[in-house]
């Protein structure tokens, strides 16, 4: 199984649950092409063959065009990819698990590398940033409607 680097500079490891079936998560999650449509911090995004373990899709986030290769998959339960990107080697781990009527996903992406030894706090805020508006996003396109509806009549009353 392939994990992070524990020994990087930048760790950070988030969760959420979604009120979505297991498939419907893990469908917009793995279409690397459509990202973009419900991920605005992604600019674009395409496999380069099939999303396979050796595989590798290329995406741009923040005006920083990526190549990501997959690690590992295991269909509906976890995906691992990583690769370097303007000297930032990354290893990002995704995990689904299917809980009563939603699906708790996790993430956690290790940063090593020359420009993260020289600013890792202020690297670690923005790979903070950008995995919690990732599943945040995630949770915002999976969710159906009149869930998310409850949701904030809820919050409201409190």
């Amino acid at each position: 199984m392939v994990t992070i680097d524990e020994t990087a500079p930048v760790i950070v490891r988030l969760g959420i649950g979604i009120h979505a079936p297991l498939a419907t998560v893990w469908e917009l999650h793995t279409d690397i092409a459509g990202w973009p449509d419900w991920n605005t911090d992604i600019e674009e995004a395409g496999l380069d063959g099939p999303l396979l373990p050796g595989g590798s899709f290329s995406w741009r986030t923040h005006g920083l065009a990526i190549t990501s290769t997959v690690h590992e998959l295991v269909h509906g339960r976890r995906i691992v990819w990583g690769g370097p990107a303007a000297g930032i080697d990354g290893i990002h781990v995704w995990t689904f698990e299917q809980g009563g009527d939603r699906v708790v996903v996790r993430t956690e992406e290790s940063w090593s590398g020359a420009p993260v030894d020289a600013a890792a706090d202020e690297l670690r805020k923005a790979l903070h940033d950008s995995l919690d508006n990732w599943l945040s996003r995630l949770k915002a396109r999976a969710e159906p409607p009149e869930f998310t509806d409850r949701a904030e009549q809820r919050a409201q009353a409190a």
